[in-house]
């Protein structure tokens, strides 16, 4: 696909966004409103007497959430950056779950159960955090991943759509460009940036668990607006707000979700 770049490419950018673009408000959402909205009202149901690790936490919201409805578990939130990890620890101490829901960079414990939101998109190594996942998850184990919107989708691109799909129409030259007005951090690609952004898509992702030490037991996309043919293989790469799946390993036998 031939792209807009070069200097014409970011004059238009400059034109048609002098701001950046609104950003995605899910860190106004409770942090149980986002377990039941990723992952049903009957999570918390069993989480009871489980060992969690929240996978690339944040700022702890739902780990710390977690404690707080489940007071029989015990969550261990796991992040790169430590000013996440210095928030959620605070805002453990807070919710006084301190002693059962801790934040590291990484942790030697094997978990029943491994949830991550909203970061597969970012992974620099999708592959290598799945056999990461993998060798922390107990035989009977299980994890939960939500993620999107993948790299297809109107605003795939997060902060570089500043229209739907700008991200496949302006070269990533342009794009890190433009943001240098913004962002002083030096990123020379969609990689670079805070967070970072993989490209990743949901057929891509199938074919990377398909080559893990994982399976996915289950995947469903969530349309845009709940239109229903969004669905269709052949469109869901563009029309899926959401990728939700359930991933076991390899040779486990289906246990009882209840």
């Amino acid at each position: 696909m031939i792209k807009i770049g070069g200097s014409l490419g970011l004059r238009i950018l400059n034109k048609i966004a002098p701001d950046l673009p609104r950003q995605d408000c899910a860190a106004d959402v409770d942090g149980d409103s986002r377990l039941e909205v990723h992952f049903g009202s009957e999570l918390m149901d069993r989480l009871d007497g489980k060992t969690i690790i929240d996978f690339g936490c944040g700022d702890g919201r739902e780990a710390v959430a977690m404690a707080v409805a489940v007071p029989d578990c015990r969550v261990i939130g796991l992040d790169i950056q430590q000013k996440h990890l210095d928030h959620a620890r605070q805002r453990a101490i807070r919710a006084g779950v301190e002693d059962r829901c801790h934040f590291a960079r990484q942790t030697d414990e094997r978990a029943d159960l491994i949830i991550s939101f909203d970061a597969f998109e970012h992974f620099s190594d999708p592959l290598g955090i799945l056999e990461t996942m993998s060798n922390m998850l107990k035989p009977t184990g299980e994890v939960l991943v939500s993620f999107g919107p993948t790299w297809l989708h109107p605003y795939g691109g997060h902060l570089f759509s500043v229209f739907p799909w700008a991200h496949l129409v302006f070269s990533e030259n342009s794009l890190i460009r433009w943001r240098s007005r913004f962002r002083s951090d030096g990123a020379e690609t969609f990689g670079d940036v805070d967070g970072g952004l993989n490209q990743i898509r949901i057929a891509e992702f199938e074919r990377l668990v398909e080559s893990s030490s994982l399976k996915i037991d289950w995947l469903e996309t969530l349309p845009i607006r709940g239109l229903p043919i969004l669905r269709k293989r052949l469109l869901r790469e563009f029309g899926s707000s959401l990728v939700r799946c359930r991933m076991l390993h390899r040779g486990q036998r289906v246990p009882d979700p209840g």
